[in-house]
């Protein structure tokens, strides 16, 4: 899968603006699927609209569990959080429970996915919601 580093001259963010330049400028256009991974803390770039066609949050289960206490907005606005390193669960203070009930009190219609890429635990159903947006995509797309 190609990918493409966006610089963002020292803003804390991306912007729609950035991102449509840069697929100006590679090969990566048209694409059925496309990822902007906005790196960094979890404050800027929670309002800022990409023209995504949803905001996913990922939360590392190494991180610990206060995220969504601490940085609530994403959460709240990411249709999809997808919890990675589940397979260190037994080795990190996170509870799951507590994760999850956070979540579902700032997003109710949010879905969260618990995924590891090391065992594979998890990956298909999310990549099983993946292609169903696809799907659901192509087939509102005349």
């Amino acid at each position: 899968m190609p990918a493409h580093q966006i610089l963002t001259g020292g803003a804390c963010h991306l912007d729609a603006r950035q991102v449509i330049g840069a697929l100006e400028k590679t090969q990566l256009l048209p694409a059925d699927l496309l990822f902007i991974e906005n790196v960094g803390n979890l404050i800027c770039p929670t309002t800022y609209d990409l023209g995504e066609d949803f905001k996913v949050a990922v939360l590392s289960t190494t991180e610990g569990d206060d995220k969504p206490f601490k940085y609530p907005a994403i959460f709240a606005r990411a249709e999809v959080t997808v919890i990675t390193k589940i397979d260190l669960l037994p080795y990190v203070p996170f509870d799951m429970t507590a994760v999850r009930e956070q979540l579902a009190g700032l997003n109710p219609s949010g879905t969260v996915f618990e995924v590891s890429s090391t065992t594979g635990e998890g990956v298909e159903p999310w990549v099983d919601y993946l292609g169903a947006r696809l799907e659901a995509k192509r087939a509102a797309t005349p």
